[in-house]
């Protein structure tokens, strides 16, 4: 578990790299800038992560096949999630433009959507990139080639850092794009992220390049249910975040520049679990595969140890140096205080949040896509979102009562979705 876990841990790392890079950038313009940033990128994330999670079926139909001695089958499957990813380009990027003039009647500080605006219409071209990326590294993890990933991530962030220098401070003779520079240079790093993938699948397997290319509709409905529910469940989870910066961007641009911070910093330590996910995709949905159910199971317990274990520590560092933290994004003091209180709520979620999402992971390897998605539902949007928005404006706690109300939701889906592995687990294997 850990030589498949740990190349995706530090390539998920290497995506979260890539905002923060952002966020530190533009944060040497202005606190708009980084409240704008964190509107678009709440709106990519909503949007767009929510149609790549439509890929997600790839775990289960690869990693079984593969399991089972199917290279064939597995080929198919990356072919179809293509066309998928293909198909979803137009929508998605359409979705996400016809997003500006909603933000702009939602109550946004009119400075923050003065800087939002440029940089979504910037960011709207990774897109397609975006997707294509998405659907070749599922493939690619789930017949074990992990490192090629890990590398390209890395890389990608030494292109996304130069691509910020230069569009969004305007040198090497190109003019200053400000704010949205940075969503240029995301869409640069994508599309290099794209190309490298594409040629280690071909260069692994050039078969690949004499199968058929023509689009199996009949594959690619099966992809698509089951990726719908687990795309569901992203969309969710990113829905509620999204929801809670507008409803922060309501406060004032010092709220919503902390609540920026946070959310990446927690997104940052949600990368090792998530990695972790993956990987525990892939070794049940394998294990389930060659019909080693115990085997599924020994895989499935493994991956939540170690992602207790990580995100144990992610709380002991966000409760110990969160000053610390604060203070790697901006040197302005009164940003760092209300970043400081944050950051110590969350704290208190790290280790729920391990277990839900690799739970999620273990799951979908044995094909449920379903469970996942209404614990999240119920967990974000009927208990932690209410509660939040009640703690923020009826007792005026502000951000803090918001994120207070996210952190009992996923304290709930941690736990509830932990049960479920085990009750999975059971029917499985016959006790």
């Amino acid at each position: 578990m850990l030589h498949l876990a740990m190349p995706l841990v530090l390539a998920e790392l290497g995506w979260m790299a890539m905002g923060i890079v952002d966020t530190m950038i533009v944060g040497r313009l202005s606190a708009e800038a980084i409240g704008a940033v964190s509107l678009g990128t709440s709106v990519l994330n909503t949007i767009g992560i929510f149609a790549s999670g439509l890929l997600l079926g790839l775990d289960t139909f690869v990693a079984q096949a593969f399991g089972a001695g199917d290279r064939e089958d597995c080929r198919r499957s990356l072919i179809n999630g293509v066309w998928l990813a293909i198909f979803l380009v137009l929508p998605v990027m359409a979705l996400i433009g016809s997003t500006v003039p909603l933000l702009s009647r939602a109550g946004i500080d009119p400075a923050v959507m003065r800087e939002t605006r440029p940089y979504i219409y910037a960011i709207v071209w990774s897109v397609p990139p975006l997707m294509l990326y998405f659907g070749i590294r599922r493939y690619l993890q789930s017949v074990n080639i992990v490192r090629p990933v890990m590398i390209t991530l890395i890389s990608a962030n030494l292109v996304n850092l130069a691509g910020n220098w230069i569009f969004v401070f305007g040198n090497l003779g190109m003019p200053r794009f400000g704010t949205a520079g940075s969503g240029w240079a995301t869409c640069v790093s994508r599309i290099y992220m794209a190309v490298s993938l594409a040629i280690v699948a071909v260069r692994n397997d050039p078969k690949l390049m004499h199968m058929p290319w023509r689009p199996d509709f009949k594959r690619i409905g099966e992809l698509f249910t089951l990726g719908l529910p687990a795309a569901g469940q992203i969309a969710v989870e990113t829905a509620v975040f999204a929801t809670t910066t507008v409803l922060i961007g309501r406060l004032n641009a010092t709220s919503l520049a902390a609540h920026q911070i946070c959310l990446t910093t927690v997104s940052t330590t949600f990368m090792m679990p998530l990695g972790i996910s993956s990987a525990a995709a892939v070794r049940v949905g394998q294990a389930i595969g060659r019909g080693d159910l115990r085997g599924a199971a020994h895989a499935g317990w493994s991956a939540l140890g170690i992602g207790a274990t990580m995100m144990s520590g992610a709380a002991i560092a966000l409760i110990t140096i969160p000053h610390l933290i604060a203070r790697v994004y901006t040197p302005d003091a009164a940003l760092i205080a209300a970043s400081v209180v944050l950051l110590r709520i969350c704290a208190f979620f790290q280790l729920f949040d391990g277990f839900q999402v690799v739970a999620t992971g273990a799951l979908r390897g044995a094909g449920d896509t379903r469970t996942p998605m209404l614990c999240h539902f119920i967990g974000y949007w009927i208990i932690g979102l209410p509660l939040g928005a009640i703690l923020c404006f009826h007792y005026a706690l502000g951000a803090r009562g918001l994120w207070i109300g996210l952190s009992a939701g996923l304290i709930l889906i941690g736990a509830v979705l932990l049960m479920f592995w085990r009750r999975t687990i059971r029917r499985l294997v016959g006790h």
